[in-house]
């Protein structure tokens, strides 16, 4: 995955900064302020310093775009993690209907706890939990995105079916 660089400057009273560079050349600002909402700017070509508001966005809305740009990326990077760590896989596993824990939480479960795996994203149609916590809702039909050893994948794989 390539790496970018990206500056953060901390903004007394309002939030934080964040900038970066596209690869196309242009300067873009995002700015989280305090009270939560967000704020996307390109900067000028021509005044360094001069920004151009392209969108506000809530910290509801903020958070749906994220879902958006991660979620199609989110299984392609935790393969690419375990190619670089010997011994962790990932699979993503699928909530039959009718499984044990079909309407249940994840924290029922104990999938860490009795496989040694770790459910690291939900993946409901379009809409993905990532880093779900124990509280979060399964449905027969989610996929859970899982880190761990083979045997530790096997071991969440039964659970779930039943």
């Amino acid at each position: 995955m390539p790496c970018m660089d990206v500056i953060e400057v901390l903004l007394p009273g309002v939030g934080l900064r964040y900038e970066f560079t596209t690869a196309t050349g242009a300067r873009i600002g995002v700015i989280a302020h305090r009270d939560g909402h967000f704020e996307m700017v390109r900067y000028s070509m021509a005044d360094p310093d001069a920004s151009l508001p392209l969108i506000t966005l809530t910290r509801a809305e903020a958070d749906t775009v994220a879902e958006i740009f991660g979620a199609p990326r989110i299984s392609e990077r935790f393969a690419d993690l375990t190619r670089e760590i010997p011994g962790l896989a990932s699979a993503t596993i699928e909530i039959p209907h009718g499984s044990p824990f079909d309407g249940q939480t994840l924290g029922k479960t104990k999938a860490r706890t009795r496989t040694g795996a770790s459910v690291v994203a939900i993946v409901r149609g379009e809409h993905v939990i990532a880093s779900p916590t124990p509280k979060d809702g399964l449905l027969g039909g989610d996929s859970l995105v899982v880190i761990g050893t083979d045997e530790g994948i096997r071991g969440v794989r039964t659970l779930v079916s039943g």
